[in-house]
């Protein structure tokens, strides 16, 4: 299987592929977002989320596969560092503001830099309808978000420090989706090499879930909230793994930008199932944001 991947990375095939993951990575983000925003208390769903994507790569990691050579351990303990100060900085966004508000902030962010990131690490570039996609979409999400901001009720200082850290975690994104890719990329074994990056970057959080598990008064019951991680660790190994994956067949810039239509499935997840507010305008904007998403694709150098 990694043997097919690398031989038909850079190809049209390849390509193609690359945009089927990042759609599909989106998707799942979606609901992996609303997921740690959901029911429970962020901390704790993100914690048990990694519980299980721990727990789940271990055997497989410890028992099955090579363990990574020295060089790939630098590497995964980059990654570890990188998605921990991600997870931190969402984790307290999602504290402080709704998830229609924070969610977009967030996404918004996240592909203007990375694709300046990928020019300047992988010489990637984007052609003129490109950019005028990546300005369409990420200027309606960013207007989405602002949309959402202005119907929010919530103590002002509170939504000011969300919105700060919701920004803070976009910059991570574009980080983070920089790293991986120049990973993976580097990686003898990309499959090999995913499986040990969910082992390793998902130690940390649960440790913290449990200390502020332990030092609520009104812990919530642990089955509903363990469930809920079981969840978010499949649908987590799609969204993280599905744009890792894209980023080794493609270029980084676009399937970084494609997987930001998360948001238009976001403020879906956000409208039927949070039963948080979403009406025409919002719609209009997210047909923008599909919109940009198309021009990006289409845009693509042949």
């Amino acid at each position: 299987m990694s043997d097919w991947l690398l031989s038909i990375a850079g190809t049209p095939e390849g390509a193609t592929l690359a945009t089927i993951l990042a759609l599909i990575s989106a998707m799942a983000h979606a609901v992996f977002g609303a997921l740690q925003k959901g029911a429970h208390d962020p901390w704790l769903s993100r914690g048990s989320i990694d519980l299980w994507m721990g727990g789940l790569a271990a055997p497989v990691a410890l028992l099955l596969l090579p363990w990574p050579t020295a060089a790939e351990w630098w590497w995964l303990l980059g990654a570890v560092g990188l998605h921990f100060v991600f997870k931190l900085t969402m984790a307290l966004a999602f504290e402080r503001a709704a998830f229609t508000v924070v969610y977009p902030v967030a996404r918004g962010v996240g592909p203007l830099v990375t694709v300046i990131f990928a020019m300047a690490v992988f010489g990637e570039r984007f052609a003129p309808v490109q950019w005028l996609g990546l300005a369409l979409l990420s200027g309606g999400i960013l207007l989405l978000a602002a949309r959402n901001l202005s119907e929010e009720r919530i103590d002002l200082r509170a939504l000011k420090i969300g919105m700060a850290w919701a920004v803070a975690g976009g910059l991570m994104v574009a980080l983070y989706t920089t790293y991986d890719a120049a990973a993976i990329r580097a990686a003898p074994d990309p499959l090999v090499f995913l499986v040990w990056f969910f082992f390793v970057t998902s130690l940390d959080f649960p440790v913290l879930a449990w200390l502020r598990y332990r030092r609520m008064a009104h812990p919530p019951a642990p089955g509903p909230l363990l469930l809920r991680g079981v969840i978010g660790a499949v649908i987590g190994y799609v969204s993280f793994g599905g744009i890792m994956l894209a980023t080794l067949l493609g270029k980084v810039g676009e399937a970084a930008a494609l997987r930001e239509t998360s948001t238009v499935f976001a403020a879906l997840i956000g409208w039927f199932i949070l039963r948080e507010r979403v009406g025409p305008r919002r719609l209009i904007l997210m047909t923008l944001i599909a919109a940009g998403a198309v021009l990006i694709e289409l845009g693509s150098a042949p």
